[in-house]
């Protein structure tokens, strides 16, 4: 019997996350990011009263949404969501509208400095092709994102998903976009109010990490 092909997934646990930015510095190292520009955030928000106060986390990256807004916004067809299940952008294609950008509600997407084209994560396809884990994965030391191949029962996300399916939730379900990066913990961890500051329609800014910023800007 034929196994089906892979069908990659990734799960956060943002009970786990200790906010080291591993994650976004390996991304960045490994994909050869330009400064000023992210594939993976890690994002801030402080709540609570003095003497009561709380850090949580949110690391950020593309959604690969089964119904991606990026992918339909594209005039060109440089965007494509394979069946891996992972959206990936044409460098070849891309015309440089930026239409894409402002599609998105997760503020994934940005136009590299120097290409002059858009980029995000691809869950470093480059590695999959080589039996390897996103750059991301591998760098966290709280295993925090939990990726693989969601048609494989024995896979590190199809067990996090068997014991904590009914947790699991992607942001901003509202939008109708089905993201394929599940959280656990939104709304408890990181409050929901926290998780409507996200950009929407254009990138992360580069420099401020605090979300309870995003909405002043």
């Amino acid at each position: 019997m034929t196994s089906p092909s892979p069908h990659w997934q990734m799960a956060i646990d943002l009970e786990r996350c200790i906010g080291c930015h591993a994650c976004s510095v390996a991304c960045k190292v490994e994909n050869d990011i330009e400064l000023g520009v992210f594939r993976t955030r890690v994002l801030y928000h402080d709540h609570g009263a003095f003497p009561d106060t709380r850090r949580s986390f949110l690391p950020t990256l593309c959604m690969q949404c089964a119904d991606a807004p990026c992918m339909t916004a594209c005039p060109s067809g440089a965007i494509s969501r394979q069946d891996d299940g992972i959206v990936r952008i044409d460098p070849d294609t891309c015309d440089k509208w930026e239409s894409c950008l402002k599609a998105c509600p997760y503020g994934a997407l940005h136009i590299d400095p120097v290409q002059k084209i858009a980029d995000k994560c691809d869950f470093c396809s480059h590695r999959l092709e080589q039996s390897m884990a996103p750059a991301c994965v591998e760098a966290c030391p709280a295993d925090v994102l939990i990726f693989g191949d969601i048609n494989d029962d024995q896979s590190p996300v199809a067990r996090f998903y068997k014991r904590h399916g009914d947790e699991l939730e992607g942001l901003r379900p509202e939008r109708g976009t089905r993201p394929q990066v599940r959280y656990r913990g939104v709304g408890t961890v990181v409050p929901q109010t926290a998780v409507d500051r996200l950009p929407d329609g254009r990138p992360h800014d580069p420099v401020d990490y605090e979300i309870d910023r995003w909405a002043e800007r």
